[in-house]
Formats: C-alpha cells, sequence, structure tokens
C-alpha cells in the first residue's frame, strides 16, 4: 500500500513541477518575482485574464460575458477585464461600486444572486442597474417595492453532478415553480425577461449542461404558452480550469453548448449570457507561501504555512486542492499542510507529496487565483495573502 502510495504522489509532485514550469516559462515577470515578493502574496497575471476572456469570446461569441465578480475583486483584475469589454455580475453595493468607478456602463452589470440585500436593489436601480435574478416569490414582491420595472430572470435548479463546489441546494427552483414565479412577477409590474442556471463551480461533468438547457427549453416554452416573452438565457457560470488533474477546455464546452442550443432553442434568445468567474481567473493566479515549521503526529508528517484556509485557502475546506510545488530534489514524502492559524479546523490539504522542506523555504500553489483573496479575513490576527498583480 505504501508503494503505491508514494507512485502516486511521485505522478502528483511531477504534475505539479511541470505545471509549476510551464506557467513561470511563459510569465518573465513572475519569474523576478517568486524569490524576492513577501510572502504570502497572491501573483495575479493580467494579460492571462485578458486572455482567458477573449478565449471565451472566440468560442462562444454569440454570448455576452459577465465577469463574476465575486471569484476575484481586486481592482486591477476587474479594470483588465473591463478595457476588453466583460460585463460584470455584482452581488452587492461594494461590488457594483468598485465596478462603476472603473466607468463601467450599467448596461453591462447584472445581478444573479437570487437573494438581496434592500440597500443593493436600491443602490443598483437609482444608478441604472435593472437586471435582477430571483427564486422565489418574496424577493419579486422585494423588488416589485423598490424597483419597479425592473427586468427579473428566474434562476432554475439543474443538477451538480461532477463540480467541485456544487450550488443547487442554496438556490434555484423547479419548472413549474419557475413560470409560476415569471408570471407573479408580470403581476407585480416587473417585466420578465429570462431565466438563468448554474451546472456548479468547477464542472467536469457535460450532462449537467444538457439538462440544464433542456429543462430551460421546457421553461421558455411554457412561457411562451402563458404569454410571457423571454428573450434571454443566462448559462451561469461553471467553466473549470486546471487543479490536480486536467479539466474541460473552454471549447469541449462551447463546442457542446453550441449544439445544445441548436437542438433546443432552434429560435436563438434575443440574448446568450454566461458568468465566468473561476474560469476567467482560476489558473491566472499564483500563490506565493513560506514553511513555518513541521512535525511528526504519530504517523503523519505535518507542514506548517502562513497562510491558511480563514487567510485565503477557504475552498480547500470543499475539496478543492492546488497543485503544490516545492524547488527542491530529493526523497518524496508525503505531507499534512497545515495553516497558520491556531485553529484545528485550518488545514490546507492531505496527501501532499514533496521532498523534505526547511522552514523559510517557499511552497508555490498554482491555480489560485480565484476565492483566495476574496475569502481572506483576518482570524487570528494574520492578513490574507497580498495580491501582486502583474
Amino acid at each position: 500500500m505504501k508503494e503505491t502510495s508514494l507512485s502516486a504522489g511521485k505522478l502528483q509532485f511531477r504534475y505539479a513541477k511541470r505545471y509549476f514550469e510551464e506557467f513561470i516559462s511563459r510569465r518573465q515577470k513572475f519569474s523576478e518575482l517568486i524569490d524576492k515578493v513577501e510572502t504570502p502574496s497572491l501573483l495575479m497575471d493580467l494579460e492571462g485574464v485578458k486572455s482567458k476572456y477573449v478565449q471565451i469570446k472566440y468560442h462562444l461569441p454569440e454570448v455576452n460575458v459577465y465577469y463574476a465578480v465575486k471569484a476575484n475583486d481586486h481592482t486591477e483584475v476587474l479594470r483588465a477585464l473591463a478595457e476588453v469589454g466583460s460585463g460584470f455580475e455584482v452581488a452587492s453595493s461594494e461590488e457594483l461600486s468598485r465596478v462603476l468607478s472603473l466607468g463601467v456602463q450599467p448596461e453591462r452589470v447584472i445581478s444573479s444572486n437570487p437573494v438581496k440585500p434592500l440597500d443593493f436593489i436600491d443602490y443598483a436601480y437609482r444608478v441604472g442597474v435593472n437586471r435582477f435574478a430571483v427564486d422565489s416569490f418574496p424577493e419579486v414582491d422585494k423588488i416589485a417595492k423598490i424597483a419597479p420595472r425592473a427586468r427579473v430572470y428566474v434562476r432554475l435548479t439543474v443538477p451538480n453532478e461532477g463540480s467541485e463546489w456544487p450550488l443547487s441546494r442554496k438556490f434555484g427552483v423547479d419548472v413549474d415553480t419557475a413560470l409560476d414565479i415569471l408570471e407573479h412577477a408580470k403581476n407585480r409590474g416587473l417585466v420578465p425577461i429570462g431565466l438563468t442556471f448554474h451546472v456548479g463551480s468547477q464542472c467536469n461533468n457535460l450532462r449537467n449542461w444538457f439538462i440544464a438547457i433542456k429543462r430551460s427549453a421546457q421553461l421558455w416554452e411554457s412561457a411562451r404558452r402563458r404569454g410571457i416573452k423571454l428573450l434571454v438565457l443566462n448559462m451561469g457560470g461553471g467553466i473549470p480550469v486546471r487543479y490536480l488533474q486536467e479539466s474541460l477546455r473552454i471549447e469541449d464546452i462551447a463546442y457542446y453548448v453550441k449544439g445544445l442550443l441548436r437542438k433546443y432553442f432552434p429560435t436563438p434568445p434575443y440574448e446568450l449570457q454566461m458568468e465566468p468567474g473561476r474560469g476567467i481567473v482560476g489558473d491566472q493566479g499564483l500563490m506565493v507561501v513560506s514553511v513555518l515549521g513541521k512535525a511528526k503526529r504519530g504517523e503523519e508528517n505535518w507542514l506548517y504555512i502562513d497562510t491558511g484556509v480563514f487567510n485565503g485557502l477557504a475552498e480547500a475546506l470543499g475539496g478543492i486542492r492546488y497543485p503544490t510545488y516545492l524547488r527542491k530534489e530529493g526523497e518524496l514524502k508525503e505531507w499534512v499542510i497545515g495553516g497558520i492559524s491556531c485553529d484545528s479546523m485550518d488545514v490546507v490539504a492531505k496527501n501532499v507529496f514533496l521532498p523534505e522542506p526547511e522552514a523559510g523555504e517557499r511552497l508555490f500553489l498554482l491555480s489560485a487565483g480565484a476565492y483566495t483573496t476574496v475569502y481572506g479575513a483576518n482570524f487570528n490576527g494574520f492578513p490574507p495573502p497580498k495580491v501582486v498583480c502583474l
């Protein structure tokens, strides 16, 4: 069993090494900084962020892209995307304010959080942002009071199997309920314009897209029969990036989705939308951390680093595994990586294979561009990683 584990560990380490070397070789500025930057730091490749947006637009030219700001809300990341024409999906007054401060017009902003704060609805509507997702009757009533004649789109529940970060339990409704919500919105003076779904963050299961688009077509037709003409099909996020294994490419998803749309929407929606977040920024970030110490606890080798799940790596609690590399040769050992805080939940990863590290040496966590610093808090007095945009 131990030999099998070590064999898998060698593959894991070689994969991380190859990924790291590929990443750095294409980014000269990164290679100049990784030994100098204060740790912990997240290095973001702004040209890479722009390139990912352009790739999505190239493979899905008929789709309007609204970047999900929650994935990484750093001002320079938002500015880079604004420069290439991206739209933005926001959920709060703070996110909206950041986007508008960059000169982005309200027409390029939507809000797909199905349950929104009252002050946010008011602020958004006053500045000209008037497209909101809903998935309940109370939300419709709330919007109708604050933002009369706002345009709303309903969120459907769709399968999230095969997604690293499922989202189907907290939000969304079935087709029949969605239809009733759209009709209720119309009766309350709002403008029902479409529907949205989310196949789950980091989705590597094409079947989710199949069921989602088929289900959307059913609602579309049912709404037409009830006298509600829908215009917008919002296909949410879900575009995956590379972590410890290869992921679906945007061209794979685009080819499949376009085929489904031709089959189930022979008359295309007036507007097609997507809300990628992780898919744009996830693999454009490199987290540089330092080793604080190590210990032997029973049969486990523990390695402690200067950030953790409360300070920027919260997705580790949900199963996200970052390829981790140490620029060192030597016999591989299996490690549990612990975070910087005193909390016993602060465990970043288990079954990580690395050569023997020493205190002060640097580790590199790849594909750390999404949902890291935005989750970071000052728990235990330790700040989130600094962000360096290149």
